[in-house]
């Protein structure tokens, strides 16, 4: 059967995590260069495979240029050595409007399987006749056991980032048309951001 390729529209996707500071605050921070791709064979995205995300490091923003910086450094992406995050769906278990995906997520050089909570807000067409599927994809993880170990404490006591992460995206899809498929493996070499 002939595999549907879909791959994310930037205008209307956005992917975020939040973190707490000093415990009593929560800080947000995005990521605005990433890509998403899924191949389906149904009308749905219940069997789909070769889900990829993929998230240029640099792209980082909390609105905070000191702590983006800080964010890229060694203490903890290290963008100079590591650009790019990666995410490989391996399962997905739910039905066609919601589930669970469960992949293996690399940052730096640890790779470790995580599970996500997905929602399927619908598939439909929008006014240029380009077939659209949007989804909530929401998880959490512990930035320590991906090798992101950087930490302080303020002379009062308090841990100045939390070790929990949690990251939220808001996904829309485009169903590419044969000759858009072969054009964006030409242009991306079949999206070869990878993590590095």
């Amino acid at each position: 059967m002939k595999k549907n390729k879909w791959i994310s529209d930037p205008a209307h996707s956005e992917v975020y995590f939040k973190v707490k500071h000093l415990m009593i605050s929560t800080v947000t921070g995005y990521f605005k260069n990433f890509t998403v791709e899924a191949d389906t064979e149904k009308d749905d995205f219940t069997k789909a495979t070769g889900i990829e995300f993929c998230a240029e490091v640099d792209s980082i923003d909390t609105k905070n240029p000191g702590r983006d910086n800080h964010l890229k450094s060694a203490d903890f992406f290290d963008s100079a050595k590591h650009s790019h995050i990666k995410f490989s769906g391996t399962k997905f278990s739910g039905t066609k409007d919601k589930g669970t995906l469960t992949g293996n997520l690399t940052i730096r050089t640890v790779t470790k399987p995580i599970t996500l909570n997905v929602e399927c807000g619908g598939i439909t067409f929008d006014g240029y006749g380009q077939e659209k599927a949007g989804f909530s994809v929401e998880g959490k993880l512990s930035r320590k056991e991906f090798g992101i170990t950087w930490d302080t404490v303020t002379e009062a006591g308090n841990v100045v980032v939390g070790d929990e992460v949690k990251f939220f995206a808001e996904i829309q899809l485009i169903k590419q048309k044969e000759t858009q498929v072969e054009n964006a493996n030409i242009v991306t070499g079949k999206q070869e951001l990878v993590a590095d």
